[in-house]
């Protein structure tokens, strides 16, 4: 007998490499019925279903399918963020957006399409033919374009590789992300640089601007409360100059001094 709703309990219980004692605990329920839902011999009420996915850190595009799967109707929407009842998050978006220039920043979806730029940000990826609506993993697949956009492009790859396998392990997998790691793996594997030593305390990515090669390190927003699919997978990189030369430069692009920043 078909059994959906348990095979993919057992399928995202593998993916966090959690024991039915570990889910069970999460949860706040038995062992013994966790096996029992797996197997069929229980079914789950919505409410479990939801607890589970919670306890399972289930992206918001599997839980539709998962309470699809216990036969429930799905209860997570996917909004466009330029939709009438984004505004309120669509000008928070902004904000933060505008308030990091001179330092770039931009909005990416879950398969690193840029949803929005500022100022800043702009400036620079138009420096390598990028611009709002472009994917940014279609561009790495040129590798030769970004080892002519970045100056540390072996050094970047490696660790988006390990982000997108991260990235791609917390959706349960993900072919779009699995194809760029495969991809910059076979191309680059062999060029990657090795691990020697001690690690900074963070990669900057080194862009080339003309005569100048501007440093950047970054950290990534998201929305802690959403409960709509598309705004759960909206990151938003905020980058940093990582030297001083490269903060002076970005000033000086937007015709500002440091004491004009407050």
């Amino acid at each position: 007998m078909q059994n959906a709703f348990g095979d993919s309990l057992k399928h995202w219980r593998g993916q966090r490499r959690m024991s039915q004692l570990d889910l069970g605990l999460a949860a706040n329920v038995s062992a013994r019925h966790i096996s029992f839902l797996e197997t069929g011999r229980s079914r789950p009420s919505r409410s479990m279903v939801r607890l589970l996915s919670d306890s399972l850190e289930l992206p918001h595009s599997e839980r539709n399918a998962f309470l699809g799967a216990a036969g429930f109707a799905p209860a997570y929407r996917r909004r466009d963020l330029n939709d009438t009842d984004m505004a309120h998050v669509r000008a928070a978006v902004d904000w933060t957006l505008e308030r990091q220039d001179p330092f770039p920043a931009m909005a990416l979806d879950r398969h690193w399409r840029v949803v929005r730029v500022n100022t800043s940000a702009g400036l620079i990826l138009s420096g390598a033919g990028l611009g709002e609506g472009d994917s940014l993993l279609e561009a790495l697949f040129d590798t030769d374009r970004m080892a002519g956009a970045l100056d540390n492009w072996l050094e970047v790859a490696q660790h988006m590789i390990v982000r997108l396998r991260t990235e791609s392990v917390h959706l349960g997998g993900d072919p779009v992300l699995d194809d760029a790691v495969e991809h910059l793996t076979k191309e680059l594997g062999h060029r990657l640089p090795a691990n020697d030593g001690a690690l900074p305390a963070v990669i900057p990515a080194r862009y080339r601007a003309g005569d100048m090669v501007l440093s950047f390190f970054s950290t990534i927003a998201q929305f802690g409360s959403a409960e709509d699919i598309a705004l759960s997978e909206l990151k938003i990189e905020l980058m940093f100059p990582a030297d001083e030369p490269t903060r002076t430069a970005l000033f000086a692009m937007a015709g500002l001094s440091d004491d004009q920043t407050g």
